[in-house]
């Protein structure tokens, strides 16, 4: 409240200052000599001046008397601030209208994707789970006691989500809002994570706790974990994967099914500690993944990756088609787009036991929504990454819609190494 106040004084003290100037600067000036051709009357103009000036003076006067007066009252320290007294039903009602003015008008001619995109809610689901519903609660948590007494109080997104429509939702996620506790999307260039939580909030109102549980925190579904090669139980998770991965990832590495979370099992620990340290520094973009990283120290990143990097691929039952040509994905995979200067894909993330850089992903058996996903964000440099993100940039700007969708189908049917299909 005091900045608000602070910031309304210095404004319209400027305003006056300004209004002084021009009118001050005019007192010297004589009204213009009577002219005959435009038939004036000196007079008249004369005296309409003066009451013009009159009443611009006392305008002044009433103005400077508020900025000054606002600023004495912000300046006193009298204006409480306490969240524990709240705000005044008519303030509350002024700071409310506004809030809805300005996010109507910002947020005209946003177009809205398809949000009935399972993959989209299942990737707000966790998300919001993780980092919203400590403040808005859910459907299996109430809000907390912390979250009630802030001012404003956060909202109960079951119903107050109805209020808003798709572009005013994706505005509010994405910007936040000032003077509240509602941050800005950590990740800007990430329009793609907004509207996955936009897709969540649409179908929050209308979830049980039961429907709610399966989203946020459910585990993969499809065919039972194999034991691993020599018939030994799966390692145990260690605690910075129970703790920060095994939401989205599953503990398994295979990534809740359906493309939402891409797979993790199987690939280079170098690769997983390279990206883990870019999402934690903010080279790689993510609202999702930046917050969580950020919360990572160096032995937590080291377990991580060893831990995924260390268990076995295999393909999940119920995985959704594929959208693209296998056949046109097959020879971009194997022999690039020569004419648009566009390598072969495997030639640095193929599947054959030969030495690569371990800084480069293993493709071979991810989800195709998720490569077409970042195979976009490569094109349009929204993505960012390890330092090896430049030669991707620089290749995935040569590639259409319908190539990433190809090579994206093709990569998804290859087995990992030394995995059957």
């Amino acid at each position: 409240m005091i900045r608000i106040l602070i910031d309304l004084g210095a404004r319209v003290l400027t305003a006056a200052a300004v209004a002084l100037l021009i009118l001050f600067g005019r007192r010297g000036v004589r009204p213009p000599p009577f002219s005959s051709e435009l038939g004036s009357r000196p007079g008249r103009d004369t005296g309409t001046l003066a009451l013009t000036k009159r009443w611009g003076y006392r305008a002044i006067v009433v103005l400077g008397a508020l900025a000054v007066g606002s600023v004495l009252v912000a300046v006193s320290g009298i204006v409480p601030i306490a969240a524990s007294g709240g705000h005044w039903a008519l303030t509350e009602r002024i700071l409310q209208f506004g809030k809805r003015r300005s996010v109507a008008t910002y947020s005209l001619g946003i177009r809205v994707p398809q949000l009935d995109d399972p993959v989209l809610v299942l990737k707000g689901a966790g998300h919001f789970d993780s980092a919203c519903r400590p403040c808005h609660g859910s459907p299996t948590f109430d809000q907390p006691r912390l979250a009630e007494r802030m001012t404003p109080r956060p909202p109960d997104l079951t119903g107050s989500v109805r209020r808003y429509d798709d572009q005013a939702l994706f505005y509010i996620v994405k910007h936040g809002i000032k003077f509240t506790g509602m941050p800005a999307w950590p990740a800007l260039q990430r329009e793609d994570e907004v509207w996955a939580m936009v897709a969540f909030l649409r179908k929050l109102p209308d979830l049980t706790r039961r429907e709610y549980e399966a989203l946020a925190r459910g585990p993969v579904e499809g065919a039972p974990r194999e034991p691993l090669k020599d018939l030994l139980p799966p390692p145990e998770a260690p605690e910075a994967v129970t703790d920060s991965c095994s939401r989205c990832h599953g503990d398994d590495g295979l990534g809740r099914g359906n493309g939402a979370f891409p797979v993790l099992a199987g690939q280079h620990v170098a690769y997983l500690r390279a990206t883990l340290h870019a999402y934690h520094s903010g080279q790689r973009h993510s609202g999702i993944m930046e917050p969580v990283a950020a919360g990572l120290g160096p032995e937590d990143i080291q377990q991580i990756a060893e831990y995924y990097a260390a268990l076995p691929w295999r393909r999940v039952n119920g995985r959704p088609p594929a959208i693209g040509d296998v056949e046109r994905g097959r020879r971009i995979a194997h022999e690039g787009l020569p004419d648009r200067l566009v390598p072969a894909c495997l030639s640095c993330h193929g599947q054959h036991e030969i030495r690569r850089n371990p800084h480069y992903a293993r493709l071979a058996g991810q989800y195709p929504d998720y490569l077409r996903l970042q195979l976009r964000l490569f094109r349009d440099r929204q993505r960012g990454g390890t330092p090896y993100a430049h030669i991707m940039q620089r290749v995935a700007s040569q590639l259409t819609d319908e190539s990433i969708a190809d090579v994206a189908a093709y990569l998804a049917t290859l087995p990992p190494v030394g995995q059957a299909p």
